[in-house]
């Protein structure tokens, strides 16, 4: 890891970082909904999911968890690293680039629509959900720089 701070580009520090932030974030958010799936430990009321397809938050939470906790930490990691992983090039639509790369943006549209879908079954807007949207746009943003895409492009180009 300390190679990576010595070499990288800046915006690809603050990226790590980005991920870090959200990861942290949603592994304590998950684990709150799916402990106490009505929502009162986070003090949000069950009315909120009244127009979505969800009873209580015990999915959102493991969503929360899985996805935006648990991945964002493995890709910071993953983006430091730069480690080979054959499972996650299937579905690295950029072959040119690392997994870690692409990855980094699918979590960024995946918050993206993430936020989108609860402000419409919430019908309405909050300052928490125009913080999660800019960090999506933030992930994109960072992950589309030159700097950022060039210092993710793979020394070898992983067989089809």
């Amino acid at each position: 890891m300390g190679e990576f701070f010595r070499s990288s580009p800046i915006a690809s520090k603050l990226l790590v970082i980005v991920h870090m932030l959200l990861g942290v974030g949603a592994v304590f958010g998950g684990f709150s909904l799916i402990i106490d799936t009505s929502g009162n430990l986070l003090k949000m009321p069950i009315s909120l999911l009244k127009q979505s397809p969800f009873n209580d938050y015990l999915v959102p939470g493991i969503i929360l968890l899985s996805l935006f906790g648990v991945v964002p930490l493995i890709l910071a990691v993953a983006l430091m690293k730069k480690w080979q992983w054959k499972a996650a090039n299937k579905l690295n639509v950029f072959a040119e680039k690392h997994w870690s790369w692409t990855y980094s943006l699918y979590i960024g549209f995946a918050l993206i629509i993430w936020i989108t879908l609860q402000v419409y079954f919430i019908n309405d807007v909050h300052t928490v959900h125009l913080v999660y949207m800019a960090v999506g746009l933030a992930i994109q943003i960072l992950t589309l720089l030159p700097g950022v895409q060039n210092y993710y492009v793979n020394e070898q180009t992983p067989a089809s």
